[in-house]
Parts: structure tokens; C-alpha cells; sequence
């Protein structure tokens, strides 16, 4: 499972005061009000740690200050970069509820433990979430998240159980 979940993208500056827009990859973008500290994935893979001194929100965006950026000069460069945060600071999870970042690339099986693929993507479709599984054979599977077909979901040993409705 991922140590770090991501929270948002950075997508342009905002203003000459340092603030950045962000686009939420986040279902609740509200969410930043409560985070305090935040880490940015620089082009190296290495992560720093930013701390956020203010939130405003404009349509779907999300518009950030971080403490010891007061220009445009020094939040410029990050444009296009990542925002991320430690799973101890992630939002806490209903029961079945999972973040797509833990189902990508978990083992799918049928109820005769027989492999199916693997996750490689999550369509949010708002009525249920479809699972892409590239199969086996090297086509494509695609698995509502409803009860019929979602045995278990084990992330942490990293598979799913499901049964395949006939037709897919």
C-alpha cells in the first residue's frame, strides 16, 4: 500500500503573493481546510514538505499559500507538480471504503480462487465505481463495484475476490 496518497495538482499561480491553484485529486476538496502540511513531489522523487497558511477556494479549484512562499518568483517552478499527503493525515475511510491509489495493481480472482488480472485504473461513474482489470489474455475486464460482483477487497495482501456477472 502507498505511503503517500495524493491530494492535488498544482496547475498555475495565482496572483503575485505566492498562492498557487490547485486541482483536487481528492473527492472532498474541502478537506484542505483541515490540512496543515502537505508534501510536494519535486521532478528529483524527493518530497517537501510544505506547510499551508492559507485556503480559498475558486470554482473547482482549490487556491493555497504556503508559509515562506510570498512571491510569485518562488512558487513559479512548481507548477505542474504534485501534492501529497501521509496516510497518517489521509481522511478516514467508511467500512469498504478504500483509496484507488491501494487498488491499483492488486491481484483480481474468481470464486474459484483462478485468476482474473489485475486493477490498472478506477472509473468514478457516480452511480458505482468501475474497476478496469487487464486481464490475463491481455484484454480488458470491466467490473462494476457493486455487491454482486465485489466478494472482498484485501488490499493489504493485495487482491480482490469477485464473482463476474454473466455477460462480461
Amino acid at each position: 500500500m502507498e505511503q503517500y496518497l495524493q491530494v492535488g495538482i498544482i496547475s498555475s499561480t495565482h496572483g503575485v503573493r505566492g498562492e498557487v491553484k490547485v486541482f483536487p485529486t481528492t473527492d472532498d476538496m474541502k478537506r484542505f481546510k483541515k490540512l496543515k502540511d502537505v508534501l510536494l513531489e519535486l521532478k528529483s522523487g524527493e518530497k517537501l514538505p510544505l506547510r499551508i497558511e492559507q485556503v480559498k477556494f475558486f470554482k473547482q479549484f482549490v487556491i493555497l499559500k504556503f508559509k515562506d512562499y510570498d512571491s510569485i518568483n518562488d512558487i513559479e517552478k512548481y507548477r505542474g507538480l504534485s501534492l501529497y499527503v501521509d496516510r497518517a493525515n489521509a481522511v478516514k475511510l467508511e467500512v469498504d471504503e478504500f483509496f484507488i491509489a491501494d487498488l491499483i495493481g492488486i491481484t483480481v480472482r474468481d470464486e474459484e480462487e483462478r485468476t482474473i488480472g489485475t486493477i490498472t485504473d478506477v472509473i468514478q461513474t457516480g452511480a458505482n465505481d468501475v474497476y478496469v482489470i487487464r486481464r490475463e489474455d491481455g484484454g480488458e475486464l470491466l467490473l462494476p463495484a457493486i455487491k454482486q460482483c465485489i466478494l472482498s477487497i484485501e488490499p493489504e495482501k493485495g487482491c480482490m475476490m469477485v464473482h463476474v456477472l454473466e455477460g462480461l
